[in-house]
């Protein structure tokens, strides 16, 4: 009986949690978009370099939300081979099991552009970050393909989720080719980073007070680069593009299956 009304008032506590750490995140979001970009973007410097202190300011603040969320007992978190991370022209593909992902890999880099879907540029707690970050949009493909690569060229960050969208969970994963283009492209450092959540939660379709049974857990392990000298000599460019999508499809299907195997 007691312990019944224990998990019952933690249930509780943590769905109350859950509304508190997203609607300080909305707030969050418009203050920025409001205020403070519009205040950084007074200070001097080329729009490249506004973008990189309005890509901090976001790294800040979404350092502050993951820290928010693990405070209120929503969430806890392990990160295996953060050092890997950070470094100029990286390019961060990572798989994507819950809603939370960019937001926890953008708290853990410090200067990163991502990619976002043309629907964003109307979120008002999302807006001001993807003007002012210089966030890419997903609306056209060869655009995005080109402004990634000059983007990871010119030495910033880049991060990128090859499914397009959230995992189904159970279900074989599912890799657009945009990844492996941006990759070839700029021919720049690859670093796969691997995303579990347990229990599963905030996936794709489910609704943000669904909450499951106990915090999840998100665990972070980032991988060694991946060599592109040998897709850089494939010919044609689309045989290159279709052999790298496998090669990252392969890792995370087996990083998967790993940790699966581990879990059970």
């Amino acid at each position: 009986m007691a312990e019944t009304l224990s998990n019952n008032i933690n249930y509780l506590w943590r769905l109350a949690a859950t509304a508190i750490s997203f609607a300080c995140f909305g707030l969050g979001g418009v203050l920025l978009w409001l205020v403070v970009f519009p205040l950084l973007a007074l200070l001097p410097g080329d729009r490249r370099r506004k973008a990189c202190r309005a890509q901090t300011m976001v790294h800040l603040s979404f350092y502050a939300f993951i820290g928010l969320m693990h405070r209120l007992g929503v969430m806890s978190y392990q990160i295996c081979g953060g050092e890997k991370l950070n470094r100029p022209g990286q390019l961060v593909v990572a798989n994507h099991p819950t809603l939370v992902d960019v937001v926890f890999l953008l708290s853990r880099i410090k200067q990163a552009s991502c990619i976002v879907k043309a629907s964003l540029w109307r979120n008002p707690a999302m807006r001001g970050s993807i003007l002012h970050a210089g966030y890419i949009s997903n609306a056209d493909s060869q655009t995005m393909i080109a402004d990634c690569a000059a983007w990871l060229n010119g030495g910033g960050g880049l991060i990128v989720f090859p499914e397009g969208t959230r995992s189904i969970p159970g279900q074989a994963y599912r890799f657009q080719r945009g990844a492996a283009a941006i990759a070839l492209a700029a021919d720049c450092v690859l670093t796969p980073v691997t995303l579990t959540c347990t229990p599963s939660t905030l996936t794709k379709n489910l609704a943000w007070y669904r909450i499951p049974p106990r915090r999840f857990h998100l665990r972070m392990e980032v991988g060694d680069d991946i060599d592109l000298s040998e897709y850089r000599r494939l010919q044609p460019h689309s045989i290159a593009v279709r052999r790298l999508t496998q090669t990252l499809l392969d890792y995370f299907t087996e990083q998967r299956q790993r940790y699966e195997q581990h879990r059970n």
